[in-house]
């Protein structure tokens, strides 16, 4: 009976050793480190430019990359959980629920134009009566998502603190949809991100997503107010993923967009053009504000309400 047991034990280490050595270490050819873009624009351009970032990793720290792209950042939250994300740029929400669930942890802060915050900003169309934030008051807002931080949440927080309740409400899903349809007078104003127009004064703000389509957007939409500042996205890592890995990582987000591939791929991915080091502690203000707002992280992330 000894014996049997024994050898059963033999067999079973034998097997476990088989899994991890078919899998492999986290980094090499069989296992991959798992890189997330949460989309913000055409896919197109995530994947063109996320070719040469994931062959600047490999040739400048020891590991191999898989570059995904996800149809939203629920799926990546979840692939935290799972061990199937090892490192993703996301959006504030989406990290909040990681980190809610999984432990998932900010180590970079994206800049924009040398600002490590930003803002949401209410438009509306230029020869509108809206001249305040007060005047939105009865009025049809468009606004992005609900778990958009700079497309609802925030903006939902000015009007709350200023006890202004709009007529009706509409979600348009994409910040760049919120500004046609402004434009085109389907709702009275919208809330979308702010960014500081770049040195030689063009705009950075949401209104440049539709200059193509629509070449006078600045005559035709304005802003009426801007929010409080919120910290940018952060790039977010698996809580487990062993420290070294974590760091050489991080150093090599930093190098590659010092080069000329690394400034037009983060510029047209997400409008960055500089990374800074960051903590969760960076994000403690923004996760209480979503719990003054009543939105609850943790019956999100389980599903379960308390």
């Amino acid at each position: 009976m000894q014996t049997a047991i024994a050898l059963g034990l033999v067999m079973i280490v034998m097997a476990l050793t088989a899994c991890t050595g078919s899998r492999g270490e986290l980094g090499s050819e069989k296992n991959p480190v798992k890189l997330y873009f949460v989309p913000s624009v055409d896919a197109k351009v995530i994947e063109d430019n996320s070719k040469k970032f994931r062959e600047f990793l490999e040739k400048n720290t020891p590991y191999k990359f898989q570059v995904s792209i996800p149809q939203s950042f629920v799926a990546v939250v979840e692939a935290f959980g799972t061990k199937r994300a090892d490192v993703a740029a996301m959006n504030t929400f989406g990290y909040a629920l990681a980190n809610k669930k999984y432990g998932a942890q900010a180590r970079l802060t994206v800049l924009r134009h040398g600002s490590a915050t930003y803002q949401s900003q209410f438009i509306t169309r230029t020869d509108s009566t809206i001249k305040k934030i007060e005047d939105l008051e009865g009025k049809k807002l468009a606004f992005v998502d609900p778990a958009s931080t700079s497309g609802y949440l925030v903006p939902l927080k000015t009007l709350k603190d200023k006890n202004i309740k709009a007529k009706e409400t509409v979600f348009a899903m994409k910040h760049d949809s919120v500004v046609s349809m402004v434009y085109q007078g389907q709702v009275d104003a919208g809330a979308t991100f702010y960014s500081p127009p770049s040195e030689g004064g063009k705009i950075e703000d949401a209104r440049r997503l539709v200059k193509t389509q629509y070449p006078d957007v600045e005559q035709k939409v304005r802003i009426v107010e801007l929010s409080q500042p919120v910290p940018n996205d952060p790039i977010v890592f698996r809580k487990e993923m062993p420290e070294e890995m974590k760091t050489k990582i991080t150093q090599a987000f930093k190098d590659f967009i010092k080069t000329a591939d690394g400034k037009t791929a983060f510029n047209e991915i997400y409008g960055v053009t500089e990374l800074k080091d960051a903590t969760d502690a960076d994000y403690s203000a923004t996760l209480k504000m979503y719990e003054d707002l009543g939105v609850n992280l943790n019956e999100m992330a389980t599903g379960k309400k308390n």
